[in-house]
C-alpha cells in the first residue's frame, strides 16, 4: 500500500507489483508443494453424520505454513463428480498473480470435474489467513483451511511467546448447501436459518452440551465422550506461567462471533495480517472473513483447567455456545473447570462491539494512508426484490456473475462478456436508510468499476433497513487483492461533513471490515495491484443473492495467464479459436 510520507516508496511498491504481473510471479524464499484432491466424504463434526467437503480425505483441509517471501504451488484436483471448484486465499494480495485469486466468474473458470489446476502465489506477508471455497456456496459445505505465514528468517514479531495456536472457526449446518441454495432462490423464499453447531476446528457438539453441570435446568444433556470422536472439543494443553499466541480466524457462513477465555486476559497484537497497537481484552468480536492474534498469560490456578468460548452475536442466537478447553498441565483433560464457560455478551450489544472495533489502530510504522483521495464510490447495502424473489443489492444492483471470467475478458477486450455501463457510483439523495426501501424492486447487473491504475479510492459502505421493518443487519465486507485503511465508522447516513471523524493518524490496515446496522463505515485503499478484485459481503448467503461488487485495475499490465484459468465462456471459445468476441 501507498505511504502518504514516501511518494519513492509508493512507486517501489507499485514498480514489483507491475514487473510480477507481468512476469507472471517470480520470486526468492523457499516454494511449498501442496498437491490436493477435494470431495465430498462421510464426516460427523457435531456428532451428526453428514456430507463434508474435505481436501486429502480431511476436515477441515490441510494447514499450510510458509515463511513470508515463500512460494506457494497447489496443484488442486476436483474430485467432486457434478461441480466445479475454486480456492480462494483469503487475505493473499496475490501480487503478480491474479488469476491465482480463486474466484470463480472473476479471476478463473471454475475446475470442472476431474480436471487439475495449479495455483501459484507469493505470500509476501506474515500473519494468520485462510482458505475456503468460492464457487456457489461451497464454504458452507466445508471447504475452508488456515494458512499461516510466519515472519522471514532473521525477522522477529514485535511481541514475544512460548508457544501458539491456531483456530479455525465455522458454522455448520445439517440442511445441505444445494437445499439452502435452492431455497434462497425459490419463491416463496426459504431461508437456510440459523446454524445447528459452532465448530472450532472442525468440531462441536450438536444437542448435547460440555458444560451441562453448571446448569441443573439446562435444556441440553450432558455430551458423553468415550475418546476419539471426530466431534470430540478441542483441547488446548499449555504450562503454567508462559506466554501463549492464539490465532484465530472466522470462516464462517452467516455467524458473527465472540471469543473468550475463562479468567484470562487477552492482549490482541494482529488484525488480518497486519500488526496493530497492543490493547487488552476480556473477549474479542471476530465477524466473517476476519483473523486476529492474541496473546495470553497462564497465569491462572495451575490446578484447574479453563474453558474457551464462541458465541453468537448480531444476530438472536438460536444457536449454542462452541467450547474448547484450556488444559493447564499436568491437569487431565477430562478434568472440567470450576466455573462455568464465559458467557457471550448479548447479541444485540452493539455498543460492546463498536467498543472494541473502535479500539483498533494500527502499530507504529505501519504504512499511513495518503493524505487525499482520486475518487470516492459510494455503495448502499438494500434488501430488495426481483419478479419477487428476494436479494440483496449495492445501489440497486444485485451482482449476477458472467459466464466468462472478468480477468480474461477486460484483458482480451470482448466487450460482450459483461455488461459495459459502469455501475453506479453512490445512490439517491433522497433516500431514507431508516425505513423499508418504498420502491423495493431492483435489477441485476454484473457491469464493473473501472478504477485508474495507482490512484486511491474511498468506499463508503452504507447500510439501510432491510425490507422488514426495523431490521438492519451487520455485514463484513472483504476486498480481494489488497488491505485498505478503515477510516472510521458512523451513525446514520454518511454526510460529507463526517469527513471530519476520519482517522488518518493510525487507521488500521484490514482486508475485511463490518458495517453495522444503519451505519457506515469509510475504507480507503491504493489501487496498485494489475487485476480484477472482487468486493463483497462474506456472509455466504448474502453474496449468493447478489451483494457484491467488481473492481477492475491495470488490467493491461497483467501478463500472460493460464490458459486454463480462462477455458470457458467467450475466452474458452476464443483459446479454441472459435470466436469469442
Amino acid at each position: 500500500m501507498a505511504r502518504a510520507c514516501s511518494p519513492l516508496w509508493s512507486w517501489l511498491h507499485v514498480l514489483v507489483a507491475v514487473m510480477l504481473t507481468a512476469a507472471g510471479g517470480c520470486w526468492g524464499g523457499k516454494t511449498r508443494h501442496f498437491k490436493w484432491e477435494v470431495e465430498y466424504m462421510f464426516r460427523s463434526p457435531d456428532g451428526e453424520e453428514n456430507l463434508v467437503m474435505g481436501i486429502n480425505g480431511q476436515f477441515p483441509g490441510p494447514t499450510i505454513r510458509a515463511r513470508a517471501g515463500d512460494t506457494v504451488h497447489v496443484e488442486l484436483t476436483n474430485k467432486l463428480h457434478t461441480e466445479g471448484v475454486v480456492i480462494h486465499w483469503h487475505g493473499i494480495r496475490q501480487l503478480g498473480t491474479p488469476w491465482a485469486d480463486g474466484t470463480a466468474s472473476i479471476s478463473q473458470c471454475a475446475i470442472a470435474p476431474g480436471e487439475t489446476f495449479l495455483y501459484r502465489f507469493q505470500v509476501d506477508k506474515a500473519g494468520t489467513y485462510f482458505y475456503h471455497g468460492h464457487y456457489g456456496m461451497q464454504r458452507s459445505a466445508g471447504l475452508y483451511g488456515s494458512l499461516i505465514v510466519d515472519v522471514e528468517d532473521g525477522k522477529r514479531e514485535p511481541f514475544h511467546y512460548d508457544g501458539e495456536f491456531n483456530l479455525l472457526l465455522s458454522d455448520w449446518w445439517h440442511k445441505s448447501v444445494h437445499e439452502q441454495e435452492i431455497g434462497l432462490s425459490s419463491l416463496p423464499f426459504r431461508w437456510i436459518n440459523e446454524p445447528e453447531t459452532l465448530l472450532i476446528n472442525g468440531r462441536g457438539q450438536y444437542n448435547c452440551s460440555l458444560a451441562a453441570q453448571y446448569n441443573k435446568s439446562a435444556a441440553l444433556p450432558r455430551c458423553t465422550l468415550r475418546g476419539g470422536e471426530q466431534w470430540a472439543p478441542n483441547v488446548l494443553k499449555v504450562l503454567p506461567n508462559k506466554t501463549y499466541r492464539l490465532r484465530v480466524a472466522s470462516t464462517t457462513a452467516l455467524a458473527s462471533l465472540n471469543l473468550a477465555i475463562g479468567n484470562h486476559k487477552m492482549v490482541v497484537v494482529e488484525a488480518d495480517g497486519n500488526y496493530i497497537q497492543p490493547f487488552e481484552t476480556n473477549d474479542i468480536d471476530i465477524y466473517s472473513g476476519e483473523s486476529y492474534s492474541v496473546i495470553f498469560n497462564t497465569n491462572q490456578n495451575p490446578s484447574t483447567n479453563h474453558w474457551i468460548s464462541i458465541g453468537v452475536r448480531g444476530r438472536q442466537p438460536r444457536t449454542p455456545q462452541a467450547l474448547a478447553l484450556l488444559n493447564y498441565l499436568p491437569n487431565s483433560a477430562s478434568k472440567l473447570p470450576l466455573s462455568p464457560p464465559p458467557p457471550t455478551p448479548q447479541w444485540n450489544d452493539y455498543a460492546h462491539s463498536k467498543s472494541f472495533t473502535n479500539k483498533l489502530t494500527s502499530l507504529m510504522g505501519t504504512p499511513q494512508p495518503p493524505t487525499t483521495t482520486h475518487r470516492r464510490i459510494v455503495l448502499l447495502n438494500t434488501q430488495n426484490r426481483i419478479n419477487g424473489y428476494i436479494k440483496w443489492a449495492i445501489n440497486n444492483v444485485s451482482l449476477s456473475l458472467p459466464p466468462t471470467p472478468y480477468l480474461g475478458s477486460i484483458k482480451h477486450g470482448l466487450k460482450a462478456a459483461f455488461d459495459q455501463t459502469p455501475p453506479p457510483e453512490s445512490f439517491a439523495a433522497g433516500y431514507n436508510i431508516m425505513v423499508p426501501p418504498v420502491n423495493p424492486n431492483t435489477t441485476t447487473g454484473n457491469g464493473v468499476y473501472e478504477i485508474e491504475f495507482n490512484t486511491t479510492v474511498d468506499v463508503i459502505l452504507q447500510n439501510a433497513n432491510a425490507l422488514a421493518a426495523n431490521t438492519s443487519e451487520i455485514h463484513p465486507w472483504h476486498l480481494h487483492g489488497h488491505d485498505f485503511w478503515v477510516l472510521g465508522y458512523g451513525e446514520g447516513r454518511f454526510e460529507e461533513g463526517d469527513e471530519k471523524m476520519f482517522n488518518l493518524k493510525n487507521p488500521p490496515l484490514r482486508n475485511t471490515a463490518v458495517i453495522f446496522p444503519y451505519g457506515w463505515t469509510a475504507l480507503r485503499f491504493v489501487a496498485d495491484n494489475p487485476g480484477v478484485w472482487a468486493f463483497h459481503c462474506h456472509i455466504e448467503p448474502h453474496l449468493h443473492m447478489g451483494m457484491g461488487v467488481v473492481f477492475a485495475e491495470g488490467v493491461h499490465l497483467v501478463g500472460d495467464v493460464p490458459s486454463e484459468a480462462l477455458a470457458c465462456g467467450l475466452t474458452g471459445k476464443r483459446l479454441a479459436g472459435t470466436g469469442g468476441r
